[in-house]
C-alpha cells in the first residue's frame, strides 16, 4: 500500500466521521417534528436515487450487476436497523454519548475475534476491552437515572454496527464502491416503504410551504448519508480496516462539538473520561492488529 493511498484513506475517514456527526446531529433535530419512517425512507430513498445516476453515468448498466447479492442484502439490512436504532436512540439521550457507545464497536469485534476468526486473545486485549467496557459503563452511569433503559437501544446499534463494518470491510475489496452504495440505499427504502405506506397522512401533510426547512434538511441528511457512506467504502479500499479504525474516533469529537453548537449540551466530566477510556481502548486495539501484520 503506498503512502499516497494511505494518506487518501485517514483523510475519506476523517471526512466520513464529520459527515456522519452533521447527519446525526441533522436528524436528532428532524426528530421533533417528523417521525422515523418519513426522515429515513427519504434518506435512504435519495441516496439510491443519487447513486443510480452515478453507476449509470460512470460505469453504466453493468454497474448495477453485483456479484455478491448476499452480502450487499445483510449490509443493507444492518445499516437500515442502524439507522433506526440511532433514530431513537437520538431523542431520547445527547448526540455525543450516543456516538461514544456506538463506538464501541471494534472493541467488541476484538473480543469476538477467538469465536470469529479463531484467534488467541492475549491479556493485554482483553485489558483493551475491558477499558472500553468500563468507559462505557462511565458514560452511562447504570442507576445515576441520566438515561434509564434507553441505554439498551444504543448497545443494541453498536453490536450491529460491528457487523455491519464486518461486511463492509469485506465488500470494500470484492465490489465497486458505487454499486455496494447504490444496493444499500435501494435495500434500506424498500425495506422502510411498507411502514411508510401505513403513515400516508403524515406524508401528505409534509408536503406544504411551511415544510420547506424541513425538507431541505430531510435532502441534507440524505446527501450526507451518501457521500459518507461511500467515502467510508472507498477508504476501505485502499487501506486494512485495523489501520484505519483509530481515526474513526475522531466521530466523538465531531459529535461532542455538534452537541455543543445545535444542542447546547456539552458532556460532563464524567462522560469525557468514559468516551475518552473508549477512544484510547480502540485506538490502542487498532494499534496491537497494524503491529500484528507481517
Amino acid at each position: 500500500m503506498s503512502n499516497n493511498n494511505a494518506s487518501a484513506a485517514v483523510a475519506m475517514i476523517v471526512a466520513s466521521t464529520f459527515l456522519f456527526s452533521s447527519m446525526d446531529a441533522a436528524t436528532k433535530y428532524l426528530g421533533n417534528f417528523l417521525s422515523v419512517v418519513l426522515v429515513l425512507w427519504c434518506r435512504y430513498t435519495l441516496q439510491a436515487s443519487i447513486m443510480a445516476v452515478v453507476v449509470g453515468k460512470i460505469r453504466g448498466i453493468s454497474g448495477f450487476r453485483t456479484l455478491h447479492p448476499r452480502f450487499q442484502l445483510l449490509r443493507g439490512v444492518l445499516l437500515a436497523s442502524i439507522s433506526v436504532l440511532a433514530f431513537f436512540s437520538m431523542r431520547q439521550m445527547p448526540l455525543a454519548e450516543f456516538t461514544a457507545i456506538i463506538m464501541l464497536s471494534p472493541v467488541l469485534i476484538t473480543a469476538c475475534a477467538g469465536w470469529l476468526f479463531n484467534e488467541r486473545i492475549g491479556k493485554l486485549r482483553w485489558a483493551l476491552v475491558t477499558s472500553g467496557f468500563l468507559g462505557t459503563i462511565i458514560v452511562i452511569r447504570p442507576g445515576s437515572g441520566l438515561f434509564g433503559w434507553v441505554v439498551i437501544i444504543p448497545l443494541l446499534a453498536m453490536v450491529i454496527s460491528s457487523g455491519y463494518s464486518l461486511i463492509t470491510s469485506k465488500l470494500a475489496v470484492l465490489e465497486n464502491p458505487y454499486t455496494t452504495q447504490f444496493y444499500s440505499g435501494v435495500i434500506g427504502s424498500l425495506l422502510l416503504f411498507p411502514f411508510l405506506m401505513l403513515e400516508r397522512k403524515e406524508l401528505l401533510n409534509f408536503f406544504t410551504p411551511a415544510n420547506v426547512t424541513h425538507g431541505s434538511m430531510l435532502l441534507l441528511i440524505g446527501i450526507l448519508g451518501t457521500v459518507g457512506h461511500l467515502l467510508l467504502i472507498m477508504a476501505f479500499s485502499r487501506a486494512g480496516t485495523s489501520s484505519l479504525m483509530p481515526f474513526t474516533y475522531a466521530q466523538i469529537g465531531f459529535a461532542a462539538m455538534m452537541s455543543w453548537l445545535f444542542f447546547d449540551h456539552a458532556p460532563d466530566f464524567w462522560a469525557w473520561i468514559g468516551m475518552l477510556m473508549i477512544a484510547m481502548s480502540g485506538g490502542a486495539t487498532a494499534w496491537l492488529n497494524i503491529r500484528k501484520k507481517p
